[in-house]
């Protein structure tokens, strides 16, 4: 009664026309700032922060977490429409999301991707709101072996999980963690695989690699497949909406199963974008369509969505209850708190009640908002799929090359998208399958960080990896995914010789 008591105290601190048309400015700028590939959220409250210091922390907060929901939102469209990723979490929805478009179905797409990413942020916020003390508890038990079993666990569900070759899904995570560890090691200093170029200090950006792969590598495969540049139609109206609607609740199980993995991925944290891939990978095992994943399934797009959502959402409560930020953008917003002469910890719940519940109830008017804003935009958004691709083509590559040369204002950044477009080409071609390099060169470095941190606590005793049950948990599941495959061949060869066995009986 305590936190209902102090949430519609929140609510009052919100709701006054200032707040209310900081939080519309917001999620419209966010929604842009995630439809442009290689700006990000983080960049975009980065970028804006500045414009927030005449204001009072708690009308500064409510614009800048509406900037991160509107890019949350928005880093769907480009995907769906383009298969372009407008945001690191959104490749995982490219899978299926991408397929349904080029069938005509943009539309319950995108209101799928919207409703979903709604939901799950519902659920987490509705958790911060009532479960914050236990889950900072949680949060606090994590050190160096439990964020690499975490790790751990995301590569091995793709090799486990992934209906692709193992082989060829090792190829790509193998390739993705060499392109990893290019640039300055974080433990010694020392340089890696930089060949004597400075401009390869800094390592491979994610988002530069992921514009190239997925957005340039799309047009050269379009291009190729008989010069067809012709766009597809989208048309929609407020009666595919509510139909998407009414077939959603039928997912009830993935929108759960998905958020509770974001959740504890941004808490851990783990991040929105290792949850999309892990969401989507378990609905995928799980679900009575798993096999038809990746050719157009709606639940393909509610499982990362709701995952990335949920994810980055909680990712605001170890930030505000610890002050460690789950997400690059609750860095960012932590950044914030700290001009604004507020301290992140245990001590802001009751020294600024005020501003921390004013912060939770904009969560939940700033999702609500944001879903209104993006459902009543989606027919636009669906239109630009009619434009001929002959003329659509130039601009997403003008698009991909501006969002690349933001990311460190470099021209070879623009140069290195097109190499990873080539790669991207190549990979489709050879039926190789990406998302396992995107996941490895997001999480390799930091994967690799975890793991010789734990290293040197147990001298190189790797037993550190089952020092208790949680960690002992995460990593023997890890394992038990890992050799999945080979598991599952002589599970099937064992079901095999017992039914040739029963048949011999029978005809003798």
């Amino acid at each position: 009664m305590q936190e209902i008591g102090s949430l519609l105290h929140g609510f009052s601190v919100v709701l006054t026309p200032l707040n209310l048309a900081l939080m519309f400015v917001g999620i419209v700028l966010g929604v842009l700032i995630g439809v442009l590939p290689g700006l990000g959220g983080a960049n975009g409250v980065a970028i804006l922060l500045p414009l927030t210091f005449s204001m009072s922390p708690t009308s500064a907060i409510v614009m800048l977490s509406c900037i991160y929901w509107g890019a949350l939102f928005g880093g769907a469209i480009t995907s769906v429409l383009f298969n372009i990723p407008g945001e690191p979490w959104s490749v995982a929805t490219t899978f299926d999301g991408y397929p349904l478009a080029q069938k005509g179905r943009a539309g319950e797409a995108l209101t799928a991707a919207f409703t979903s990413s709604f939901i799950g942020a519902l659920i987490a916020v509705l958790m911060i709101t009532f479960l914050a003390p236990l889950v900072a508890r949680f949060a606090l038990k994590f050190g160096a072996p439990e964020f690499f079993s975490v790790y751990l666990l995301t590569f091995c569900s793709f090799v486990g999980m992934g209906k692709g070759n193992p082989l060829k899904i090792l190829v790509a995570m193998c390739l993705g963690f060499a392109l990893a560890a290019v640039g300055v090691d974080t433990m010694t200093g020392q340089l890696r695989l930089t060949f004597g170029l400075t401009e390869l200090l800094r390592g491979f950006d994610f988002l530069i690699a992921v514009i190239g792969l997925f957005g340039i590598g799309e047009i050269l495969l379009s291009m190729e497949e008989g010069l067809n540049f012709s766009g597809k139609s989208a048309r929609l109206n407020p009666k595919v909406v509510w139909q998407t609607w009414k077939e959603l609740p039928r997912y009830w199980v993935t929108s759960l199963r998905s958020a509770l993995v974001g959740i504890w991925m941004g808490i851990t944290p783990g991040g929105a974008t290792p949850a999309s891939f892990m969401s989507y990978g378990l609905a995928k095992k799980m679900s009575r369509n798993g096999a038809k994943f990746g050719t157009g399934e709606i639940e393909g797009v509610v499982a990362p969505e709701t995952a990335a959502h949920a994810a980055g959402t909680s990712a605001l409560l170890p930030m505000l209850a610890l002050g460690i930020p789950g997400s690059p953008t609750a860095a960012v917003l932590l950044g914030g708190l700290l001009i604004w002469g507020l301290q992140p910890g245990p001590l802001l719940f009751v020294e600024q009640k005020e501003f921390v519940w004013g912060l939770i109830a904009s969560m939940y008017l700033g999702n609500l908002v944001g879903l209104i804003v993006v459902l009543l935009t989606v027919p636009f958004f669906a239109s630009i799929l009619r434009i001929p691709f002959s003329i659509i083509a130039p601009v997403i590559i003008v698009i991909c090359a501006i969002g690349a040369y933001t990311v460190h204002s470099a021209m070879l950044d623009i140069w290195l998208m097109l190499l990873f477009g080539v790669v991207g080409y190549v990979f489709k071609k050879l039926d190789y399958p990406l998302a396992p390099l995107v996941l490895a060169l997001v999480l390799g470095d930091k994967a690799e960080d975890s793991f010789r941190q734990a290293m040197l606590v147990s001298q190189g005793d790797l037993t550190i990896m089952w020092s208790n049950p949680l960690v002992g948990s995460i990593t023997t599941l890890a394992l038990v995914l890992l050799g999945w495959p080979l598991i599952s061949k002589m599970l099937a060869g064992l079901r095999r010789g017992k039914d040739k066995g029963a048949l011999a009986d029978g005809s003798t």
